[in-house]
């Protein structure tokens, strides 16, 4: 059993902002009003709604950040969640005293969320305590050298309990004494930001990070149509083609000269046919692309793809020598994903075959995300990445053989607008009700197994309230059907490979942890049998 105590008495101060006074009126009173105001009293009523609509009362949230704030099932919750563990330990007042300095610096931190018909707006929470988003964890105890079983079963609990949608949508829950030290689990909601703009965040808070942003309030919208030309053209046409030209940079010069023809036309005059040649290169790779997207097939049925359950486990292994993983890859002619990725796909496959099942020719698909903001912006926080599906050959044995049909599989990907149209898509969901979206995005949840995030982190191990991040794991949700997620980080020198998934599905996903470092192990192996230096 978890005891879960929220330490009010060290909480810092509450946030409240003070209620505007009711004007209470009579109904006789009402009647008493000159029939002559009602036109005027059904304007005010439509003004109001329409301020809802287009997030004039508070920020409207992005399209693409609505589809992921409904895309909660009982079975998977749209939440990042991550582990630290700290040495030496630290003091639950100092860690509620870094948030309130750092954290709550992004308003994003202090809001919650108003949902409507169109969708949904950011509002400062008038009743914010810091002390229902900082809670302290005591975890049952375990024999010595088996504590992380305990704090692995209370992340995978954390994960299926919802977020208090009456306020902002995160937590840290803090465990002071784990291991000699302390262990931090967090948890946020995608709708407030993407992997990448949380990395930005964890900049802010750890000893010597960055500054957090200084805050700044966007004008009042326009009224009327001008208004909502202005709230299209802000929340969703300039992030959608300025990530456009970044995903197309991969697929060179011509294609991002086509997009910047397609945002300016009146260019195109003068470049003749050149442009037009980009433009039907362009063209083509997106409907190709886009026909890829939408017939993609079933992956292999396995153990791993079905119907999830409500529960879910969490398991992860001790970090791998990054300095390894890079001289396996510079000796193999692959990239540090390709060594990765097939160790995966290999630890997988075998998980599959200790189980009884046949994997030959089988092969799997993850989404993996893939970053389309713009260098700088990650402050900004909300979503701006795209998905991409890339297919695991967990049925090859051979590990030289998986690496470089990984490797082709991975190349086949770059210059894709495949990403860049999976967030298209997310934003038009974001647009469509509820039981529209979850039948849209649930075409894909159906052909996918597994999400696989791959996060470079820092080089060297940060320092949080004086302690050492010795070890740093994240996870983003699985949505949908989809019950098996895979995180690769590195940091600090090391990689770590974490494993959640859901019960019904995967019941022991230590058994796929515990064979990364082998399959890894093979291509090392294979390394050091290769020929080195010149022979006479």
């Amino acid at each position: 059993m978890v005891t879960r105590a929220t330490a009010k008495k060290t909480a810092p101060r509450k946030r409240r902002a003070a209620a505007a006074p009711a004007t209470e009126m009579s109904s006789d009173h009402l009647a008493e009003k000159p029939v002559a105001t009602a036109p005027h009293t059904i304007q005010e009523n439509v003004t109001h709604a329409m301020a809802g609509a287009l997030g004039l009362n508070g920020e409207r949230m992005s399209k693409v950040d609505t589809a992921w704030l409904r895309m909660d099932s009982p079975s998977n919750l749209m939440m990042i969640v991550g582990v630290w563990v700290l040495r030496p330990g630290i003091r639950y007042q100092d860690l509620c005293q870094r948030i309130e300095d750092r954290l709550l610096k992004y308003s994003r931190f202090t809001q919650r969320v108003e949902e409507d018909a169109a969708g949904a707006t950011w509002v400062d929470d008038p009743d914010f305590d810091l002390a229902n988003h900082v809670v302290i964890e005591k975890l049952p105890k375990k024999p010595a050298g088996r504590e992380q079983e305990a704090l692995q079963d209370r992340l995978a609990e954390l994960t299926m309990q919802p977020l208090d949608k009456q306020h902002p949508l995160w937590q840290f829950h803090l465990v002071e004494h784990y291991r000699g030290g302390s262990a931090m689990m967090v948890r946020i909601h995608h709708c407030i930001a993407d992997g990448i703009a949380l990395i930005q965040v964890t900049q802010s808070l750890v000893d010597g990070g960055s500054a957090p942003p200084v805050r700044s309030h966007r004008g009042p919208y326009k009224e009327g149509v001008e208004g909502a030309e202005e709230w299209i053209a802000d929340a969703l046409l300039k992030p959608l083609t300025n990530m456009t030209v970044k995903a197309l940079g991969a697929a060179g010069d011509g294609a991002v000269r086509s997009m910047g023809l397609l945002m300016e036309p009146h260019k195109g005059v003068e470049k003749g046919m050149h442009s037009s040649l980009d433009m039907a290169k362009l063209a083509y790779r997106a409907v190709a692309d886009l026909a890829a997207l939408a017939l993609m097939a079933d992956d292999s049925p396995t153990r791993l793809k079905g119907v999830p359950g409500h529960s879910k486990r969490v398991a992860w292994c001790p970090p791998i020598s990054l300095a390894e993983v890079k001289a396996v890859s510079k000796a193999l002619n692959c990239s540090i994903n390709d060594v990765l990725l097939s160790s995966v796909a290999g630890a997988i496959g075998q998980y599959l075959r200790a189980k009884g099942d046949t994997v030959i020719d089988k092969e799997i698909r993850a989404m993996v995300p893939v970053n389309l903001r713009e260098a700088g912006k990650a402050h900004l926080l909300g979503n701006q990445f795209g998905l991409a599906p890339l297919v695991l050959p967990i049925g090859i044995e051979n590990p030289i053989e998986r690496l470089y049909e990984v490797r082709r599989r991975m190349r086949g990907l770059k210059g894709s607008m495949q990403p860049l149209l999976a967030f298209g898509l997310l934003a038009v969901a974001g647009l469509l009700v509820k039981p529209l979206q979850d039948a849209m995005l649930g075409l894909f949840s159906k052909k996918t197994t597994a999400v696989m995030t791959n996060v470079p982190g820092p080089r060297e191990k940060l320092k949080f309230c004086g302690a050492t991040v010795e070890e740093n794991l994240v996870w983003v949700p699985q949505s949908g059907t989809v019950g098996l997620g895979v995180s690769i980080l590195s940091y600090g020198g090391g990689v770590q490979f974490g494993v959640v998934s859901d019960t019904h599905l995967c019941p022991d996903p230590q058994a796929i942890i515990d064979r990364f470092a082998p399959e890894f192990a093979k291509l090392s192996t294979v390394t050091l049998m290769l020929p080195w230096g010149d022979e006479n």
